[in-house]
């Protein structure tokens, strides 16, 4: 095999030469991600990502969460279920997710069917290349392995009438411990892994996928915060490999924007001159009288609560990607607003905007860390993590059991039985929310 190592593997035209022997150079198209201007960024030269495109999803899709120890953490996965439950809930989309730690995608081929299409998902998600990029620099020989290998699980799936998302690999933020500390730099890892990023943009483009972009984000965000949070700032975990709930937010932004959700909440809009109030759909306006507008949402902002500094905070990661600009848009629009300045009161924070701001509109999800929609988000979010504690249990323990082997008619039958109930306190879990928001000019609020 065949490593770019050392004084040429930092240079592009390699990669790209090796890429092209995988796939033809036509499938390329001549752009590149835009860098940041740092020199940090240098050494790499991502192809350019796909446009999201529109909406994947259907009503009542079945939705396969599928990869390696990163998804068996539970946590971007754990996202993903409850921002679709919560965000878009006339989806009605159920979830399951498959992750198996130390697994590559020839893993799952061999599980697949056993595991997974014996649920006949509609649409999936893999997250494959971290295990199957061996911890190494990029050769040849082991991407082309790994293309076989990731292009036949997503043939499968698709060959079931599922649709994917193919995801990228994320990046490292260091060289982990289980490699031993070889003499592989950093860099040389993030560049294999960011090669087989732009192989699976060939991939998803030539099987009729959408791709979902890990890696590039990921790494870009990475060091955006460690300029803003310091060097102990390891948005891909403290082990280089394992994000905290900051990288997983990053990971799960960039699968939902590849299932092309376009981040609408909901509009409230109040007018103060003629003193009445409207909502979009999903929220209802059940009075709005003396600057005071009371809602009920059957439809949740996410919830991203949280530190700013820490990398395992969702706030966190939120301000690393534009997650509430692109997915969480909850807007509050006040027109003919005569004073300069407004309090606005939801819940028990208070925010100051100016009338024009309120004129534009404001996101309520991304200005009100804590908010009226927090504790029941947090009740849907603990439903769905005891569901997905519950898939990996049946999943890992009992399907691949001795008595599975002997009877798996059963050992379905029972953990269905037993997964039933978690799946429907989820859904018991999502009920409506009523809120108040009270709108004050601040001269009047200040006496």
């Amino acid at each position: 095999m065949k490593y770019f190592r050392r004084d040429c593997y930092f240079h592009a035209a390699f990669i790209a030469l090796a890429v092209s022997q995988i796939f033809s150079v036509a499938t390329w198209a001549a752009d590149y991600e835009p860098k940041p201007n740092d020199p940090y960024f240098v050494k790499f030269n991502p192809r350019q990502a796909p446009a999201p495109g529109p909406l994947l999803l259907k009503e009542g899709d079945r939705l396969a969460i599928i990869g390696d120890s990163i998804t068996e953490q539970k946590m971007y996965s754990r996202i993903i279920e409850t921002y679709l439950t919560v965000c878009v809930p006339e989806l009605k989309i159920t979830a399951r997710q498959f992750g198996w730690g130390g697994e590559t995608a020839e893993g799952f081929l061999r599980r697949m069917t056993n595991d997974c299409l014996r649920f006949n998902p509609t649409i999936a998600t893999l997250c494959y290349g971290m295990n199957d990029h061996r911890y190494r620099p990029f050769d040849v020989a082991n991407a082309d392995w790994y293309v076989a290998r990731y292009s036949t699980v997503m043939s499968n799936l698709l060959a079931a009438n599922c649709r994917v998302v193919l995801g990228s690999p994320g990046c490292v933020g260091k060289v982990p411990p289980w490699t031993h500390y070889s003499p592989y730099t950093l860099d040389e890892l993030n560049i294999n892994l960011c090669a087989l990023r732009d192989l699976d943009i060939g991939l998803a483009n030539s099987g009729g996928a959408r791709f979902a972009d890990v890696f590039w984000p990921m790494f870009k965000a990475g060091h955006e915060g460690q300029k803003n949070y310091g060097t102990n700032y390891m948005l891909s975990g403290q082990d280089g490999v394992h994000p905290g709930w900051a990288g997983h937010l990053v990971m799960a932004y960039a699968f939902l924007r590849a299932m092309g959700l376009d981040g609408d909440i909901g509009t409230l809009t109040v007018d103060l001159g003629a003193q009445t109030a409207t909502a979009t759909s999903g929220h209802t306006v059940e009075s709005f009288s003396n600057n005071q507008l009371t809602v009920v949402s059957a439809k949740y902002p996410f919830c991203a609560g949280g530190v700013t500094n820490s990398d395992n905070s969702l706030r966190s990661g939120a301000t690393l990607v534009p997650f509430f600009e692109e997915l969480s848009r909850f807007k509050l629009i006040v027109r003919r607003a005569p004073a300069a300045q407004y309090q606005v009161i939801w819940g028990n924070t208070t925010n100051v905007y100016t009338s024009a701001q309120l004129a534009s509109g404001v996101n309520l999800a991304a200005d009100f860390v804590d908010n009226p929609f927090c504790e029941p988000f947090r009740k849907v979010d603990e439903a769905v993590k005891a569901k997905q504690d519950y898939e990996t249990y049946q999943i890992k323990q009992v399907f691949h059991s001795k008595e599975a082997q002997t009877n798996m008619v059963t050992a379905v039958e029972k953990t269905e039985g037993e997964r039933a109930p978690l799946a429907a306190a989820i859904a018991a879990a999502m009920v409506p929310v009523r809120h108040t928001i009270t709108i004050l000019p601040l001269a009047e609020s200040s006496r």
